[in-house]
């Protein structure tokens, strides 16, 4: 049996040693950062062949590119700060919330700064920086990207200059001669600038450009000139408006249900209105420790007590379940061997059905 096969332990067992295997990585995680912080300060790079902290990680230790702008960030902001080692060790702030606040710690705030990302996730964190250290307002641009399948061979500089469009300051990249141009493909990305204030980065084709043009054309003088982010918001209003009809029924103007319906995994909408109401539109799971699940995407509506048993489709007997949490208490009701094959006969339904 391999070292690494774990088929062999009991859940109680996995679980105590992830736990055990986490607690010995913050720790070893938190060693690795003073000895880095330490080698760097002494420029041991340089004997052993390299120019820089960066690439001795790099070369030497065979990190990426990443981790070693992370690490090295982290150890040297805790050469000032050493909390920062008894946060990672203790497990309170991870490595990558640690490269985030690095750039913003000062011997006045580090405490006060740690206990606030202390437990939150790197977005999370993010909203604290932003909330704390307010960004200015990112200027509308639409840039027209470049691209390329192979080399392409341009003349010596392709220099275009920035110029007024419809949706505020448009460019062009500037092309060297000869160079291979890259597919850019950027991912895209929300980034909090201020309280209550997003930056928004997103590579479009051209037929979501021409729709987004035209939508502005359409609204005229109903919004700013070069003002995609109201654009944006209209659209968002009308698409949540459809998707909240679709996934429970929302309307202004409800009708009274007089009757149950005949089928009994029928949910009224008035009571799926109700129940995405009552539970926030948040998956229900609470583990044994207290954590709710944060799911909001895929829910569903799960009978308390199963059909199958004698449950109805009740605002009491109802509760939002992602898909996951869905199936689990499925399995739990009626064990996991006897789940497997509905899943197993509905998939081959679904596939002949497709045939």
């Amino acid at each position: 049996m391999s070292k690494f096969s774990l088929t062999h332990l009991n859940d109680h067992a996995l679980l105590r040693g992830l736990q055990s295997l986490l607690i010995q990585h913050r720790s070893t995680t938190a060693a690795l950062l003073a000895h880095i912080s330490e080698f760097d300060m002494r420029r041991l790079y340089l004997p052993a062949g390299c120019p820089s902290m960066f690439e001795y990680c790099v070369r030497q230790l065979r990190t990426s590119e990443d981790e070693a702008c992370r690490r090295i960030r982290v150890a040297r902001a805790a050469r000032e700060f050493p909390e920062i080692l008894v946060a990672i060790a203790e497990g309170r702030v991870h490595l990558t919330g640690l490269s985030l606040l690095a750039p913003r710690l000062t011997a006045a705030n580090t405490g006060e700064l740690l206990a606030a990302a202390a437990y939150k996730t790197k977005s999370e964190i993010e909203q604290v920086l932003a909330d704390r250290f307010p960004q200015p307002d990112l200027a509308t641009r639409v840039r027209v990207v470049p691209q390329a399948t192979g080399e392409l061979s341009v003349p010596e500089r392709m220099d275009v200059p920035a110029i007024d469009g419809p949706f505020g300051v448009t460019e062009r990249m500037s092309v060297p001669a000869a160079q291979p141009l890259p597919v850019a493909d950027p991912k895209p990305r929300v980034t909090p600038l201020a309280p209550r204030r997003f930056a928004l980065q997103i590579t479009m084709s051209q037929e979501l450009h021409d729709k987004l043009r035209y939508a502005q054309e359409l609204l005229g003088h109903q919004v700013a000139p070069g003002d995609v982010a109201a654009v944006l918001e209209r659209a968002l209003d009308g698409l949540i408006s459809r998707l909240e009809k679709r996934k429970f029924a929302a309307t202004d103007r409800p009708r009274v249900v007089k009757q149950a319906p005949q089928d009994p995994r029928g949910i009224p909408s008035q009571v799926k209105r109700i129940v995405w109401k009552r539970d926030g539109g948040q998956c229900t799971f609470v583990a044994a420790g207290g954590d709710r699940c944060a799911a909001r995407i895929g829910l569903e509506f799960d009978h308390i007590e199963p059909v199958a048993r004698g449950g109805r489709s009740t605002i009491h007997n109802l509760r939002l379940r992602c898909r996951a949490h869905n199936q689990y208490e499925a399995e739990l009701a009626f064990g996991v061997e006897f789940m497997r094959r509905k899943r197993n006969a509905a998939q081959a339904r679904s596939a002949s059905l497709g045939s």
